[in-house]
């Protein structure tokens, strides 16, 4: 995937133990609208699409993999400690949130789910998704979208920026073009969605700070 340019800020990186499992936390430091993957080794592709989407809109991007065993998920709201230094400066950094994650929902294996307590954030993404169709369909109905895949805990770190966020459940093939990697390897997201993401994250609106 080709990248703008962009002048990156360095990457700053910090190992951090979550419930005993050690994670690599990697954060860069940009705008007041950030990238969020909690998951990234667990959950193929929604680290590089971070990544490379944050690249592409000038947006601060925090990436949590796990360097060695066999990743471990940790649920969303039980990542938010007190003890990770970058997850504390890129919630005072950042306004508003787009959490990536995936989704193996076998009944609804083109269905991107955007959760999360921005709902205005949540429809300008699925907007900026709707050409994936028929591909891909966007869900912002609440009541369709899995309970588990809602993103509202409110101690989840997409609702803790100031204007919370937006929590994108991705199915397999709207992350990975290559399902069968080897473990340890990078996904490559397939272009058209990462395209999107990009289209909706510089089209997400921020309220306006008082002077």
């Amino acid at each position: 995937m080709a990248r703008e340019a962009w002048t990156d800020p360095q990457e700053r990186a910090e190992r951090v133990v979550i419930e005993g499992v050690e994670f690599l936390a990697t954060l860069t430091v940009r705008s007041d609208v950030g990238l969020l993957a909690l998951h990234g080794s667990r959950e193929g592709g929604t680290a590089e699409l971070a990544h490379e989407v944050a690249a592409r809109t000038g947006a601060t991007c925090l990436v949590f993999t796990q360097p060695a065993g066999d990743p471990v998920h940790i649920p969303s709201h039980r990542m938010s400690v007190p003890h990770c230094e970058s997850l504390r400066e890129f919630l005072a950094h950042v306004s508003l949130t787009i959490s990536l994650h995936g989704h193996l929902r076998r009944e609804t294996p083109r269905s991107i789910f955007l959760g999360g307590t921005n709902r205005e954030a949540a429809h300008t993404m699925a907007e900026a998704l709707a050409p994936l169709a028929p591909s891909f369909e966007a869900v912002t109905d609440m009541p369709a979208i899995p309970s588990g895949l809602r993103g509202l805990n409110p101690r989840n770190p997409v609702n803790l920026t100031r204007s919370g966020g937006v929590q994108i459940e991705l199915p397999l093939t709207a992350r990975t073009a290559r399902p069968g990697r080897v473990q340890g390897a990078p996904d490559t997201p397939p272009s058209r969605v990462t395209t999107a993401l990009t289209a909706g994250a510089r089209r997400v609106r921020l309220p306006r700070r008082s002077r």
